[in-house]
Order: C-alpha cells, then sequence, then structure tokens
C-alpha cells in the first residue's frame, strides 16, 4: 500500500479499530482509546488495513516507517539497470573495413550491456536490391558471432532494413 493512503492518528475516523500490537497479540477497541495507548508510548496510530471490518491499525513511528520504505524505494532503483537502444546505421554498398568498424561498435555496445538496432538505409535504386542489405546485416552477425541474442529478426520499413540485437545475459 502506498505511503500517501495511510491514514495516520486523528485521521482515522471510525469507531472501531483492530489494534495490532508488537507481541502480534490483536485487541477490538474504541478508536480514541488506542490513540491514547499510541500517544502514551509516544509513536503513531498506523491505519494498516483500512478494508478490513473492523479496519486494522499499528503502533509505531510513521516518520521511521516512511523513511525506511523510501530507501528501499531507493535502493531497488539503484540496482534497476536501464536498457538503452543504440543504432548503428550503414549502407548495403559498404566495404569491409567500414563493417569491420561498425562491427566491432556493435561488439562494444553488447558488452556495455545495451540493446543495437542496426540499420541498412537504401537510397533511390539500391530499393531493387533489399537482398543486398541482408547480406550485410548477416555479415555483421558472422563478425560478431556469439555475443548476442536476435530479438528481431531483420526486416523492412520503409527505407530501412533493420534488427534489433541484445546482450547475452552474463551468468
Amino acid at each position: 500500500m502506498a505511503d500517501k493512503d495511510l491514514r495516520i492518528n486523528e485521521q482515522i475516523r471510525v469507531r472501531e479499530v483492530r489494534l495490532i500490537r508488537d507481541e502480534g497479540e490483536q485487541l477490538v477497541m474504541p478508536t480514541p482509546e488506542a490513540l491514547a495507548i499510541a500517544r502514551e508510548q509516544g509513536l503513531d496510530l498506523v491505519e494498516v488495513a483500512p478494508q478490513a471490518v473492523p479496519p486494522v491499525v499499528k503502533i509505531m513511528d510513521y516518520g521511521k516507517y516512511r523513511f525506511e520504505n523510501e530507501k528501499k524505494v531507493r535502493d531497488s532503483k539503484k540496482k534497476q539497470k536501464l536498457l538503452k537502444l543504440k543504432e548503428i546505421r550503414m549502407q548495403p554498398k559498404i566495404d569491409d573495413h567500414d563493417l569491420d568498424f561498425k562491427s566491432k561498435h556493435v561488439r562494444d555496445f553488447l558488452g556495455e550491456g545495451n540493446k543495437v538496432k542496426v540499420t541498412v538505409r537504401f537510397r533511390g535504386r539500391e530499393l531493387a536490391h533489399t537482398e543486398l542489405g541482408l547480406d550485410v546485416l548477416k555479415d555483421v552477425l558472422k563478425r560478431i558471432e556469439g555475443e548476442y541474442i536476435m530479438e528481431k529478426a531483420p526486416s523492412m520499413e520503409g527505407r530501412f532494413m533493420s534488427m534489433v540485437l541484445s546482450p547475452k545475459s552474463k551468468k
């Protein structure tokens, strides 16, 4: 449940609540009485299950609880790996050295953990020979063999033929 949905102290406006103590003991009591117990301990009364009948409340330090939850969210975001999609463009009339150079870039991007979209752009009459573009893409695959997972096979999209590669997961 999101922190913003939790009601605390005087925000709880029901007649009766089910109070869960630290020991796990459950008591059904009037809300003002549960609030008085929380004040006595110097803590907050927090509604943890508002949909229950009667609503379930707990006595806790709400500020500390919120801080711990925010810390968990921050830590989980740090551990996330954002995948970027890098694009390498070429033409069907590409030279061997240029193809080596571009393939090296594809290998580097995959090594960094990024997805790579390899695109061949056709101009003018080159569109009549799309098989040349397919050969270029296959040649790129040969040069980076074993370092990728093909996410999208080569396909035409207007004047472009492209494929998407993702890195093999590191075990």
